[in-house]
Parts: C-alpha cells; structure tokens; sequence
C-alpha cells in the first residue's frame, strides 16, 4: 500500500503543475489578447488625446494664471538659477585676478630699494 500512496501523491504533484502551466499560458493569452484589444481601440486613442489636449491647456492656463499675479514659472527659476551659477562663476575669476594683482603689488613693493623718506602721494 505504501507504494501506491506514494504514486498517487506523485501523479497529483504532476497534475497541480500541469494544471498551474496552464492556468498560467491561459492568463499570458488573455492578458496579451486584452492588450491587443486596447492597443487597437480607437476609443482609447481618443481619451489619451483628449486627455494630453486638457493637460496642455491646464499648463496654459497655469502659466496665464501665474503671469497675471506676477509670480515666476519654474522655466524663469531655472534660468535665474542658471545666471546666478554664471555671475558666481565670473565674481571667483575676478576674486582670483584680484588676489594675483595684491600678490604682485606686493612683490613689487618688496623689490623696491627702500629709502629713509617716504614718496609723497599724488
């Protein structure tokens, strides 16, 4: 009897995989033919224009809405970022010319043959 029981429980293992293949091939095939589906539906390509139409006209509205109350859009942000990185950028190289120009000056001072009177300013 052991034997038996043992090649039963087999035979089942064997069918609940078999029949999970195909629940499962059956599934791939539905959800690929439901794909198929929307991928042809015209009424669908209607609705996602319409929407992509809304969400354009959402944005300019905002965007008169934003001017009207004098309030910058993301886009006026993101170049004033953008200047204010380039005037940075060109305040550190006349920073740096500046230091140059002191590092000079100095040297210059120090080459000079020193006198006992100092040189009247103009």
């Amino acid at each position: 009897m052991p034997d038996a029981l043992v090649k039963l429980r087999s035979m089942s293992a064997e069918d609940d995989r078999e029949d999970q293949e195909g629940i499962r091939a059956r599934s791939e095939q539905a959800i690929g033919d439901l794909a198929q589906a929307l991928f042809d539906s015209q009424m669908l390509e209607n609705a996602l224009a319409a929407a992509f139409g809304a969400r354009e006209k959402a944005l300019e509205a905002q965007h008169a809405a934003m001017s009207a109350l004098n309030l910058p859009s993301a886009g006026d942000l993101e170049r004033l970022e953008r200047r204010l990185r380039l005037f940075s950028q060109r305040l550190e190289e006349v920073e740096e010319q500046i230091d140059q120009i002191s590092r000079d000056v100095a040297e210059l001072r120090r080459r000079q043959p020193k006198s006992g009177k100092a040189k009247p300013r103009p």
